[in-house]
């Protein structure tokens, strides 16, 4: 175990430093983790979340049994306050509550994102607690015209970020972007098919 502490600790603990120690990982590791990961949200961070309308978020019970939800709504629904500070307008679900339930008792979280399309997923470490009977940031928060009923609040402050290498990350296109691209396609085989039916009315038989 390093003698020194490093923010990366929260992901790499002595046992996973041991284990990358025997598998042989751990030298490279160690560089990665003098050099830092990121504590704070950063510029590019608040680009790639903005444009997000999916993503895991794990807890886990007093005695470490773990959950992940879903949690999903329209590019921005994810909103950043601060270089610290994640939150967003938690929808009414199937009204289990497991998430608020292990938030109660243990407040470490963690959020996975993954944007299918461009490769990409970031991986955040970090605390939560659920605020309920604050309208006004509910209202804040909330999607502008989402159909979705809105039952609280989830905040989360990040601790530790880091990115993963797009290897073995499916690329798929979100059905949206699709109807999207075949709507616009469409429009113009049909502006082509107009435009070649009038110039046949200007050409003699």
């Amino acid at each position: 175990m390093d003698a020194q502490g490093y923010a990366s600790d929260i992901a790499f603990t002595p046992s996973v430093k041991a284990i990358q120690a025997r598998k042989g990982s751990r030298a490279s590791y160690h560089k990665a983790e003098v050099r830092g990961w990121r504590t704070e949200i950063t510029p590019d961070l608040v680009e790639f979340i903005a444009v997000q309308t999916s993503f895991l978020l794990a807890t886990a019970s007093a005695d470490g049994q773990p959950y992940i939800q879903h949690r999903g709504g329209p590019p921005g629904f994810l909103r950043v306050l601060d270089n610290r500070t994640l939150a967003f307008a938690d929808f009414s679900g199937n009204r289990q509550y497991i998430t608020q339930g292990n938030l109660a008792d243990n407040a470490k979280a963690y959020i996975f994102i993954i944007d299918y399309l461009n490769r990409r997923r970031i991986k955040l470490w970090g605390t939560a607690r659920v605020v309920e009977n604050d309208a006004e940031l509910l209202a804040r928060l909330m999607p502008e015209d989402y159909q979705a009923r809105p039952e609280q609040v989830i905040i989360f402050t990040v601790s530790l970020w880091d990115t993963n290498c797009p290897q073995h990350i499916p690329q798929k296109i979100d059905l949206a972007d699709v109807v999207q691209v075949v709507a616009e396609r469409d429009k113009r085989i049909a502006e082509l098919e107009a435009e070649v039916k009038t110039l046949k009315t200007l050409v003699p038989s």
